[in-house]
């Protein structure tokens, strides 16, 4: 029992001691953890201090870096602003010297203009004082004038000014004349050149159109197959071609009246048709017509076509080309319109290229100057023929130039180009040359009449005759009234008479003769 007491004692003991001993180990472990838990601490905070401070010097060295860069900067703005201010206060000093400069050119001029209008004023004084001894003398001298030969001042001017008027009148009527000859042989001397040189190289047949076709038949039994029955043929081919068709007793003949060309074209060409078939009856009429007046427009093209290809002409709209074309079937006093046409184009080419202009603009207005006198419609033809060529050449894109050459070749708009003159040159040459147009006869004798009847209205005139065809007047004055020089005088103011107060082709020569006779008889 007791030794168990001892066991239990011994081993208790035992217990204790391990206890005590494991605690004082795990001590002394937990000790040195602590150590080097402090000592790692104490490295991390060296560790720590030191990056921080290299942190710190790197910081302030940017910073140091950075100021001397910004420093830097402003010191090269602050030195730029004071090189302005340094080249703005030079140009200041230089201002400054140059206003003192001109202030001391002034002043110096300002002398120099005091001067001056001091001496004027000085020789002022002493022109006025010489001005009234010399009036004073001149009045002396009328006196003295007027006591030796009896007249007043104003009666001696009066008789002077009436001598001195007739003489400058003479005189100037005299260098007058010798300068309009002089200009005529030298200003116009080129330019008839250039006309005459222009006609000359133009070769054109003349082509008179009448208002009537003669169709003529192989025998006169035709007629009657014509006609119809009742008149039906003869009307239903009318009524289809808008031609009056005449037949009457003239032999193996039937007369195409009608005003437009193209219709009695179509007309006569049908008839032919009919005629060499031998089918003749409404139906077959209307049929025939229709062919012949597709025919005749395919042909109107391809004369359109041809006419540009003659002359040229490129580009020219296809509505264009076929105005040219129906050009062929329409007259202008006698003179055919395509070959008036065909002719002013020509002369156009030729002196534009002789004036140094463009031949080609000039021969495209020179053919489309007349197209207006072909309009589709009826209302088209109450507008003038220049107006409405010219509307139809602005609407299918013709240039400027071409379009004002044809509104302005009968002076129905301004001339804005150097085309339009020679376009209304070129229209005159070919109208106004002798055989190419038919005139009415009461018009071209009152034309005539009107010449003599403008010499008659001048004092002196005896006789007036107008010969060439009006183209010169020659007037008979009496020597008595007028003299040698009143005659040359008179030519000029007859000539400028015509001129304003009528409208002819070309020109007229004005002629005066003036003739003295000395008539004795021997017994």
């Amino acid at each position: 029992m007791d030794n168990t007491i001892i066991l239990v004692v011994a081993a208790v003991v035992g217990l204790v001691i391990g206890f005590v001993i494991a605690k004082m180990l795990e001590k002394g472990k937990a000790a040195k953890t602590i150590s080097g838990a402090k000592k790692e601490a104490s490295d991390l905070i060296r560790e720590a201090k030191k990056e921080g401070e290299n942190i710190k010097k790197d910081k302030i060295f940017q910073a140091k870096e950075k100021f001397l860069e910004l420093k830097a900067e402003h010191e090269k703005v602050i030195i730029n602003k004071d090189k302005k201010i340094a080249e703005a206060e030079k140009r200041t000093r230089d201002k400054e010297s140059q206003i003192s400069n001109e202030l001391s050119k002034n002043k110096k001029l300002n002398d120099k203009l005091e001067a001056r209008i001091k001496e004027v004023s000085y020789k002022s004084e002493i022109l006025d004082k010489k001005q009234s001894e010399a009036e004073k003398l001149h009045k002396s001298q009328v006196q003295q004038l007027e006591v030796i030969s009896g007249l007043s001042a104003e009666d001696a001017k009066s008789q002077l000014l009436e001598s001195l008027k007739e003489t400058a009148k003479t005189d100037a009527m005299a260098y007058l004349q010798s300068t309009l000859e002089e200009a005529k042989l030298t200003a116009q001397q080129e330019a008839r050149k250039i006309v005459i040189n222009t006609i000359q190289r133009i070769g054109t047949e003349e082509a008179v159109e009448n208002c009537v076709s003669v169709f003529n038949l192989e025998s006169d039994d035709v007629k009657g197959r014509i006609i119809g029955r009742e008149g039906r043929n003869i009307r239903a081919l009318e009524a289809a071609t808008g031609v009056e068709i005449i037949v009457d007793d003239t032999p193996e003949a039937i007369i195409l009246s009608c005003f437009d060309s193209v219709r009695r074209e179509v007309a006569r060409l049908s008839l032919h048709r009919l005629v060499t078939d031998g089918r003749i009856h409404p139906a077959r009429i209307e049929e025939i017509v229709k062919k012949t007046e597709k025919q005749i427009n395919e042909e109107i093209a391809e004369i359109g076509k041809r006419t540009v290809i003659d002359l040229g002409i490129h580009g020219l709209h296809p509505e264009l080309i076929k105005a040219v074309g129906r050009m062929k079937y329409r007259s202008s006093y006698g003179q055919n319109l395509l070959q008036h046409s065909r002719e002013v184009a020509k002369l156009c080419g030729v002196m534009a290229a002789e004036l140094g202009l463009n031949p080609k603009i000039a021969k495209r207005a020179g053919l489309l100057h007349d197209i207006g006198k072909v309009p589709n419609t009826e209302v088209e033809v109450e507008t003038p023929h220049a107006i409405l060529g010219m509307q139809w050449a602005q609407k299918y894109g013709e240039k400027k130039e071409v379009c004002n050459a044809i509104g302005a070749h009968h002076d129905e708009i301004e001339m804005n180009t150097l085309i339009s003159p020679i376009v209304q040159v070129c229209d005159a040459i070919s109208g106004a040359r002798p055989g190419a147009r038919r005139q009415v006869l009461d018009s071209y004798i009152q034309r005539l009449k009107d010449l003599e009847d403008i010499a008659f209205g001048f004092n002196g005139v005896q006789k007036a005759y107008a010969i060439q065809a009006g183209r010169e007047l020659r007037v008979i004055v009496e020597s008595e009234k007028v003299s040698d020089d009143k005659a040359a005088e008179l030519s000029f103011e007859i000539s400028q008479k015509i001129q304003t107060d009528m409208t002819y082709p070309g020109q007229v020569k004005v002629t005066v003769i003036r003739e003295t006779r000395s008539v004795n008889v021997a017994k």
